[in-house]
């Protein structure tokens, strides 16, 4: 899934469950802290980041229950596939953020992992979570479209 957008930025994993299942608030870039066989892992693009979520940790963010696999080349100094992953945010985003998730009720979600003149990062969501029924509206508007933009095709 390596795709190219613009100049210097190469996705390397995308979280499309993410916008299903949380409203978005705004966007947030963060570096992220890895080991020498995790990024070499990240770079053969063998990382999933489908059900992980960031929480506050000893006033850092931590990102909880990213898959990055182990690199099968490396030797005894090989990382656990499931760990916790600091992020690097200014300490007036952190703060940001923990009142956020304090106060408001929101949730750091990551959407995408992609490289930036060479450098791993995340984009963050602050999300608040969809219920039910609107997670049913959001599909039934999906479907509409489509089958919309089938009925225009045809008759064109």
């Amino acid at each position: 899934m390596n795709r190219k957008t613009n100049a210097g930025l190469k996705i390397i994993c995308l979280n499309r469950k993410a916008s299903f299942n949380y409203f978005f608030e705004n966007l947030i870039e963060a570096g992220i802290v890895l080991k020498g066989s995790e990024i070499k892992s990240v770079r053969e693009g063998k990382i999933n980041i489908a059900d992980s979520y960031a929480i506050e940790k000893n006033g850092e963010i931590i990102l909880i229950n990213s898959h990055i696999a182990t690199y099968k080349q490396s030797s005894y100094l090989n990382h656990k596939p499931i760990e916790e992953r600091k992020l690097l945010l200014n300490k007036r985003e952190i703060n940001k953020l923990i009142g956020k998730m304090q106060r408001d009720g929101f949730t750091i979600i990551p959407t995408k992992m992609y490289f930036k003149k060479g450098k791993a990062k995340v984009e963050l969501a602050i999300a608040k979570g969809k219920k039910q029924f609107d997670k049913r509206a959001t599909k039934k508007k999906r479907d509409w479209d489509r089958d919309k933009a089938r009925y225009i095709r045809k008759t064109s």
